[in-house]
């Protein structure tokens, strides 16, 4: 169980966060008044109580949403919970959806103190439920479903003329109804440019920070010198699949010749499994058609839910 130590809100962007004793959770928002809010993954931040003491022993100087948290609490350590843990507080529900943040510019703590916790201690939630909090208020941590996890998945378009709006991605939504007719919850969508550290930085929010089981990826595969995912991929595996790979390829090469030269990789970060896809829906239709019906299997495996792949 923890004790909500504060409640914290800005009424805009760019702003601190400042104090509030009393608040609303609401689904379609997150903290009602908060200008972070909306119809996405991060609507509340939560930052552990415990990290900030050992911060202030530190040396630093910082009280209640200079992390830009909107709950502080104290008695759970939220960076050791795994995505998708809920938390209550009176009637209302919120769901755990990524840990960690990425930082693109140092705040001002990180230029005083040469660190900041809220990158990698900060979780955010969405509310599942709503209702209205107070600070004092207990937050308890609330029992697993009883109903079977659906495999979670997230698609990452690279396409530079797509991430800037002059081509209109296909791909993204074919792979978002073929994973749903797979019966996967796709958590997120997105393009960005052919930039390989850009896209080392998504995969590792995908398998770290969001946790997810698939992340499939649709572009960069080939001999152009901006084809840079499968070196992006790499550069974040723990272990590769060619396997995968392999079998998309021979596929994909009684369909055209020109299969061969495709460079997509398939690898493991983690407990997240990323394939690299074409850039083409076609080409994505095909491969992905093809290894789909076989991945839940592996991914069972490698969320510890099944033992081998072994057949009698």
């Amino acid at each position: 169980m923890g004790i909500i130590k504060a409640i914290c809100i800005s009424d805009k962007r760019g702003i601190q966060k400042h104090e509030v004793e009393r608040a609303v959770l609401d689904p379609r928002w997150g903290i009602a008044g908060d200008a972070h809010g909306g119809d996405w993954h991060r609507q509340v931040s939560l930052l552990s109580y415990e990290k900030v003491e050992e911060f202030r022993d530190r040396g630093a100087e910082v009280g209640p949403g200079a992390f830009a948290e909107n709950l502080l609490v104290e008695g759970f350590d939220f960076r050791a919970m795994p995505v998708g843990s809920r938390f209550g507080s009176g009637t209302a529900v919120l769901e755990m959806t990524q840990i960690g943040k990425e930082c693109h510019t140092h705040c001002q703590i990180y230029q005083k103190m040469g660190d900041c916790i809220m990158p990698r201690e900060g979780v955010f939630a969405v509310v599942l439920q709503g209702g209205e909090i107070a600070v004092g208020d207990e937050l308890t941590l609330l029992p697993p479903s009883e109903a079977p996890r659906k495999l979670r998945a997230a698609v990452l378009i690279l396409s530079d003329k797509g991430s800037r709006g002059e081509r209109e991605d296909k791909c993204g939504p074919l792979m978002e109804r073929m994973l749903k007719e797979a019966d996967y919850d796709t958590v997120e969508t997105l393009v960005i440019p052919d930039e390989g550290k850009q896209i080392e930085e998504e995969l590792i929010r995908f398998s770290e920070g969001r946790q997810v089981d698939l992340v499939l990826t649709s572009g960069g595969t080939g001999f152009s010198s901006r084809d840079v995912t499968p070196e992006a991929t790499m550069a974040v595996a723990s272990r590769m699949v060619p396997g995968i790979a392999e079998a998309m390829r021979a596929y994909s090469m009684q369909i055209t010749k020109r299969a061969m030269l495709s460079r997509g990789v398939a690898a493991i970060r983690g407990r997240t499994l990323i394939v690299n896809l074409p850039g083409s829906p076609k080409a994505v239709e095909e491969s992905l058609s093809y290894v789909l019906p076989e991945l839940a299997h592996g991914l069972e495996i490698l969320r510890g839910e099944a033992e081998d792949c072994a057949r009698t």
